[in-house]
């Protein structure tokens, strides 16, 4: 990672571009059809062993700096997001027995497909967070919001299991989050941004392949 690109008040970064956009559309659509089966298995067994819908809806940043509603499969108790922390360690009582099997195989994030068909993310980029984080970003990473945010980047490989467990046990994990892993994360994203390639693409993919494949 480029040390200056966390620190640098402007920042040039290679936004979103037509070809992007195409092969969004199309990847996203056949990743849909091809997962569909696994899509509505996940769906039930979510329905099956609790109350509460399959889907989540939660409000996140876009480009622009404007909120859509981010979809993900429900992976904590229903009202979890008005009972405590947004950031959840991996030992979180809130995540449901079927969500800790989702999380661990990153399967809760397969409805966001459908968001980068709408259009409101890209298949890589840096990922969208709530608006209360982005209230803390600095200058240099408010240039973040000038791209679709992603579905994965190196920013969300970063914020590995191992990482999220470090929030266990802690009185604010929050705190914890903002001060020692947010603006790590936003760097990593950035300096994406700022070399993003077919080759740079090309390594995120493969990345997020092995983390999933990785015991």
């Amino acid at each position: 990672m480029s040390a200056p690109v966390a620190v640098t008040a402007q920042v040039a970064i290679r936004r979103d571009g037509i070809l992007r956009r195409l092969a969004d559309i199309i990847l996203a659509a056949l990743a849909l059809l091809a997962l569909a089966p696994v899509m509505i298995a996940v769906a039930l067994a979510i329905r099956l062993t609790g109350p509460g819908p399959a889907l989540y809806r939660q409000e996140r940043v876009g480009r622009g700096g404007h909120p859509f509603r981010m979809l993900k499969f429900r992976t904590m108790v229903v009202g979890a997001d008005r009972g405590g922390a947004l950031v959840t360690g991996k030992r979180d009582p809130r995540i449901t027995r079927t969500g800790a099997v989702l999380r661990a195989t990153k399967a809760d994030e397969l409805p966001q497909l459908l968001n980068v068909l709408r259009g409101d993310m890209t298949l890589i980029g840096p990922r969208p967070e709530v608006a209360r984080y982005v209230a803390l970003y600095s200058p240099a990473e408010r240039a973040l919001l000038l791209v679709r945010p992603g579905l994965t980047g190196p920013g969300q490989l970063h914020f590995s299991a191992e990482q999220a467990g470090e929030l266990d046990g802690r009185t604010d994990p929050e705190q914890h989050y903002v001060s020692h892993q947010h603006h790590q994360k936003l760097a990593l994203d950035l300096d994406y941004l700022v070399h993003r390639s077919l080759r740079e693409d090309v390594t995120v993919v493969l990345r997020t392949l092995a983390s999933l494949l990785r015991p």
